[in-house]
């Protein structure tokens, strides 16, 4: 069985957003970033990095959460989270990575200078500019969406799984206001029956700690 290795709200909501519309078999193992379980020597031979999420599948040990979405979209071939075609599946990639690199980047900037920092090297100009430069970019996901349901096809795709931990995240930080289309798409997201929790219930969850920002 697959062992999904991870903590609240954190990447591993978007590797449960996978596994669980891919109704895998799989143990999630919570490790306490609060109390530096990911620091141990026994999960720094999983990821030297200290970072989770890690997938454990028999002899596979895989770290960054989005290369997990797109492994197990592999592993599951008929389950439709990568389509078939080529065509569609470059949009899947592109619309995955445009979320990595032009989304998530700008809310871990806010959330560094926010609390990971220490106070005298935190900036809050740069929360401001970090909060600008995601509005930038969401608003153009946000005009995608017009007239769908999903992020690429007619169907709930790697895509969805993950931007829909970075839509969440960015709706605790009131930063979709004005993102009319993200936020039907985060409603629609979490009416599923197999969706993943909402960012603030782990956070409550698997934490037990109200306010604690994400961690690494």
């Amino acid at each position: 069985m697959m062992k999904l290795y991870g903590f609240g709200a954190t990447r591993s909501l978007r590797v449960l957003w996978a596994l669980l519309d891919l109704d895998a078999k799989f143990e999630f193992v919570p490790v306490n970033l609060m109390a530096g379980e990911q620091r141990s020597s026994q999960f720094l031979k999983l990821n030297p990095a200290g970072k989770i999420p890690v997938l454990v599948d028999d002899d596979l040990v895989l770290t960054e959460s989005a290369a997990i979405v797109l492994y197990l979209a592999e592993k599951f071939p008929g389950r439709g989270l990568l389509p078939v075609d080529l065509k569609p599946r470059a949009q899947v990639y592109r619309w995955a990575f445009f979320a990595m690199t032009e989304l998530e980047s700008a809310l871990w900037r806010m959330t560094r200078h926010t609390f990971l920092y220490p106070p005298e090297k935190r900036s809050a100009a740069e929360i401001a500019l970090a909060a600008e430069d995601f509005r930038t970019m969401a608003t153009v996901l946000d005009r995608h969406l017009i007239g769908r349901s999903f992020i690429v096809g007619d169907s709930f795709t790697a895509a969805d799984c993950v931007a829909a931990y970075i839509v969440d995240w960015a709706a605790e930080k009131n930063l979709l206001d004005e993102l009319p289309e993200l936020r039907a798409y985060r409603s629609r997201l979490h009416q599923r029956t197999n969706a993943a929790p909402h960012f603030s219930e782990a956070r409550l969850r698997f934490e037990g700690v109200a306010g604690a920002e994400p961690a690494l």
